[in-house]
């Protein structure tokens, strides 16, 4: 008998957490929607840190995002995010919620895609989840699942790894906005990104989790060649934010990479054994030195 009883006060507790995470919820959404609507009546930014604000997402970028959607010409209001983890911290939750935009979400874990699926939010709102490890050579035919239309309103990816070897690759859609991760650490100048590997893993490849993604000057070139404009980065330093060409507009416009570049200051280093270091500035590049980094200028493998 005190087993079942143990049993049910543990059930009870579980719907009071599950209850009190709802309101935390709700009163987040509440708060978003009100300074949504100061991105909305903000003009043209002298930095896109100008209207950052967080709700669901890791740093500002829901504010962004917010600031974006109401400025440009998005004729469908879908998005594809990669590498979204369990999704509790993402850059298209809030976009998804606030703004009823429909969704196809992808990460690696099957565990994380179940709980995706199990969470509250996944039948209210048009949302579609799926575990796959992505690479260069089934990006176009997972993106294919969506049966979205190809002028996507918005793609994120965020795979701490061949970043740039995907959205290269990646052809079958061409999405309004473009947000993609990129290593600061790697500095403003080169356009290098870690060579490709089907399998990469972050930490197997460096303990220090440091070695990973592309430089924002890679990022850059790609984006050009893809016939996207750079308009700027977040203020932590580790999304770029592009947008096609053709939806530029008085409002939002292209930005320099030299203006547009912002150095990452939060502290990620893990040592041997994975326990965080705080290693900061400099120091963070000397960790990594001497890694091999493709050069998409040369096309050839060079030490970072």
């Amino acid at each position: 008998m005190r087993f079942f009883n143990k049993l049910k006060g543990l059930a009870r507790l579980s719907d009071v957490m599950r209850r009190q995470l709802e309101m935390r919820e709700l009163q987040l959404l509440a708060i978003g929607k009100q300074l949504s609507w100061a991105c909305y009546r903000a003009g043209q930014l002298d930095s896109l840190a100008d209207v950052e604000f967080k709700i669901f997402s890791q740093f500002g970028d829901d504010g962004i995002i917010q600031w974006l959607i109401h400025h440009l010409d998005i004729p469908h209001k879908t998005f594809i995010e990669f590498g979204v983890e369990n999704y509790r911290e993402s850059n298209t939750r809030f976009l998804m919620m606030n703004n009823n935009w429909s969704g196809f979400v992808m990460d690696g874990s099957e565990r994380n895609i179940v709980d995706i699926v199990n969470a509250d939010y996944f039948w209210k709102y048009d949302l579609a989840a799926k575990c796959a490890f992505i690479d260069r050579n089934n990006v176009n035919e997972l993106v294919s699942l969506s049966s979205f239309d190809k002028e996507v309103g918005l793609l994120h990816i965020d795979l701490d790894g061949n970043d740039y070897w995907i959205w290269k690759e990646l052809t079958i859609i061409s999405p309004v906005i473009v947000i993609i991760e990129f290593n600061s650490i790697f500095g403003a100048d080169r356009a290098i990104t870690v060579p490709y590997d089907k399998g990469f893993q972050r930490t197997e490849k460096h303990h220090s989790n440091l070695y990973f993604g592309a430089s924002l000057s890679a990022v850059h070139n790609l984006a050009e060649r893809k016939g996207y404009s750079f308009i700027g980065c977040n203020s932590a330093g580790n999304n770029a934010y592009f947008v096609r060409k053709d939806k530029l507009n008085g409002v939002v416009g292209e930005r320099a990479l030299k203006n547009g570049y912002v150095a990452c200051k939060f502290r990620e280093s893990r040592n041997e054994v994975g326990d965080l270091t705080f290693v900061s500035g400099y120091n963070r590049t000397a960790l990594i030195r001497g890694m091999p980094v493709h050069n998409i200028l040369t096309d050839e493998i060079e030490a970072f």
